[in-house]
């Protein structure tokens, strides 16, 4: 039975991957750092949980003891926004504060959790992380360490490849399903980035899990290295 690790799976995409992997008979992990919903979501699921922030390397020390015996998948999905950007006006050391708290969120977290985990990685596995369609745009914290994470995983796939293990970054547009926005998207803004989609809808959960899904699958064990974008043509490579 594959062994997978979903961080931040207690909601939104964390939790449709998680539920993906369910769907095959896999023994899925999620972490999350409110323990009220992790719980509730690892009932609904049927998944182990571990409360565990990312940021905090005894927290992924502690993660990392589950797994003594062996991991096949890491699906690092936990962050996000970190909180209103401060006025242009504000001290420095806020400005400091606002950079540093998104990077070691979205960023940091993924790092961390991959580097505890490394020894126990099995030949076969996968490193899925969670992107942004942001990256191509950063300007803030989060659109910028999503943008750093596509480059760490670019290493990370050389470093892991010997091994036989694949990394990649499936990178959302809008998604449906999350609370990425905290509830304060308005419908202009809704209707704006639907609008900017070729296929004019909204992205759901179930789109990304799908592609975190095949990406683990032995099926796309030449597939490596990689950002993946699901956005609906909002944003196109060539």
């Amino acid at each position: 039975m594959r062994k997978i690790l979903v961080t931040g799976g207690s909601r939104g995409i964390g939790y449709a991957i998680a539920d993906a992997f369910i769907g095959d008979g896999a023994d899925v992990t999620i972490t999350g750092r409110d323990g009220d919903r992790l719980t509730a979501a690892g009932a609904r699921l049927g998944a182990r949980t571990v409360l565990a922030d990312g940021t905090d390397t005894d927290a992924v020390e502690a993660l990392a003891a589950h797994f003594h015996d062996g991991v096949d998948v890491i699906v690092n999905n936990a962050g996000g926004f970190t909180g209103a950007p401060p006025a242009a006006a504000a001290p420095l050391a806020t400005h400091a504060d606002h950079w540093t708290a998104g990077l070691r969120a979205n960023l940091l977290s993924a790092v961390l959790t991959v580097t505890a985990l490394d020894d126990v990685l099995r030949g076969g596995g996968s490193v899925i992380s969670i992107g942004s369609i942001g990256a191509e745009y950063a300007a803030n914290p989060y659109s910028t360490a999503k943008a750093a994470l596509a480059a760490w995983n670019a290493g990370l796939s050389a470093s892991l490849g010997a091994r036989d293990i694949t990394a990649n970054v499936v990178a959302p547009g809008f998604i449906d399903g999350t609370d990425l926005f905290g509830g304060g998207m308005t419908a202009e803004r809704r209707a704006a980035l639907i609008e900017r989609t070729h296929v004019k809808r909204v992205g759901q959960v179930a789109d990304v899990a799908a592609l975190v899904h095949f990406l683990a699958s032995d099926r796309a064990r030449h597939i490596t290295g990689q950002t993946l974008h699901v956005n609906g043509g909002a944003h196109t490579t060539r």
